[in-house]
Formats: structure tokens, sequence, C-alpha cells
């Protein structure tokens, strides 16, 4: 194990470039995760992360010792404080992250399995969030546009709390070819939509699109969805935050198959 203060170190440098940039990250295909949760979660389908660094606080800590005693294997390093806290994660850093290699799909898409499709989505959290409700639900696959944010980054990730490890996801897809294909029922939420929610039949195959949060979903491939159905919201609200309408919708379509 390594001790590392200076800012200068290469190592260091490419760790920090990895936590805060998408290009870098999309470049060298690895991504960083933070805290023990995503490390056990990556771990337990994966195999053992590439590298792990440390804060000097954190490495003490009884759960994190014992993590590092049996990975030493593994390459690890000792990070000041300053260093560790200077990578811009989270506000309280967990003192713990790892190097992976970014997992990346066996195959295509299933154009006749369920889906989740997100449009757009360009808010972290929201994404993050709505992969831990669709991992939840039991849809396994999730295609994302090309402007959507980027599923491995570390904002993501933290928000999807493991759901990245239960799901495939698939980045910078043509949302349109796939469901000019699609074999079941292409779902969609939107203003207007005459269908409610809660008489659809949701029981065969179906893909869910979500869209961007200011805008929705694209006309191009709203125009290509089968069933447009409306949240019924009663207390009078317009619309409802992309990731908490995911989840209605989702689950509803659990309750279905029940």
């Amino acid at each position: 194990m390594r001790f590392v203060e200076s800012p200068d170190n290469p190592a260091y440098r490419q760790l920090r470039r990895l936590c805060q940039s998408g290009r870098e990250r999309r470049k060298t295909g690895f991504s960083v995760l933070d805290g023990m949760h995503l490390l056990t979660a990556y771990e337990e389908r994966f195999q053992k992360v590439r590298e792990l660094f440390v804060s000097e606080a954190a490495r003490d800590k009884p759960e994190i010792a014992a993590y590092l005693a049996a990975a030493a294997g593994i390459k690890q390093t000792v990070l000041s404080e300053r260093l560790f806290e200077d990578l811009g994660l989270v506000d309280t850093p967990t003192g713990i992250v790892g190097l992976i290699n970014t997992p990346v799909p066996a195959a295509g898409p299933d154009a006749q399995g369920d889906a989740v499709l997100l449009d757009g989505v360009q808010d972290p959290g929201n994404l993050g969030s709505i992969l831990r409700s669709a991992a939840a639900a039991g849809f396994r696959q999730v295609l994302l546009s090309a402007d959507c944010a980027q599923a491995w980054a570390p904002k993501t990730l933290r928000a999807g709390q493991g759901a990245h490890f239960q799901t495939v996801i698939h980045e910078n897809q043509d949302l349109c070819a796939f469901l000019a294909g699609y074999g079941g029922k292409a779902a969609v939420t939107c203003l207007g939509a005459q269908g409610d929610l809660f008489d659809a039949d949701l029981r065969g195959p179906v893909a869910w699109v979500f869209g961007s949060e200011g805008q929705g979903v694209r006309p191009a491939v709203l125009a290509l969805t089968n069933a447009p159905l409306a949240i019924p919201m009663p207390g009078g609200s317009e619309s409802l935050n992309v990731a908490a309408a995911a989840a209605i919708c989702l689950f509803e379509t659990v309750r279905q198959r029940r």
C-alpha cells in the first residue's frame, strides 16, 4: 500500500480526471465507484475492482480495513485527506473509491422483452433513481438516448445505489430505431393522453418511454409509441418529476403482473 500526498502524482491525476470528466471515462473505459455499498454491489455481480484508493482517516475504519485486508491482491493507494476531498465526489467523502472497467453489454438490446427507454433525461440524480426503480421492478434492460446524462458518472452511480449492476445499460441508443422494431407495447406518459395508466393492460412485454425533465419525450420518439397514458393526479398537479413518474408506471406494471 503506497501513500500519495502530491496532486501531481500521475495515478491521482488520472483518478481525479475520471471523477470529473465524462470524456475521460469514455476514452479510457474506466469508471469510479464511491463507497463500500457500490464496491460490494459491483463485486457481487462482477470480478474484483482494478484498483482501490482510500483516505488516511478511512483506512482504519473497521469495515474499510477489513475490506482492504481481504483485497490484498489489488493495488491499493492511501491518499491524504486533502487529495481525497479534492476528488469532488460528495460533500461528505466516503473515504474509499474503486477503479473499474465500465461494464459493456454482451449483446444489443432485445426488441421483444421489457425495456425502459430514457429520452434526454439529463439530471444524474433522476437517471440514477430511474435505474434503481427499473432494477427493483425487474426491468433488466435500459436504453439511453445520446443526450441523456452519463450512466456511469459518479452522481448517477450514487443515485442508482447498485442498480447499475442489476440491469444492462445501453447508452447512446437510437430510440426511434428500437421502437420501430419493438414487438411489445410501447407505453409513454404524456400530457393530454386519453388513456389511463390504471386501465391499461401492461401484462405483456412493454417498453416504457420517459422523456427529459423540461421537454418530455421528443415528437419523433412519441410518434413511435402505441400506448400514450396519463397518470391520474386528482390533486390537481400538472406533472410529476420524471423519476417519480417512472416509479409509478413501473410498479403499476408489477402490480398487474402479480
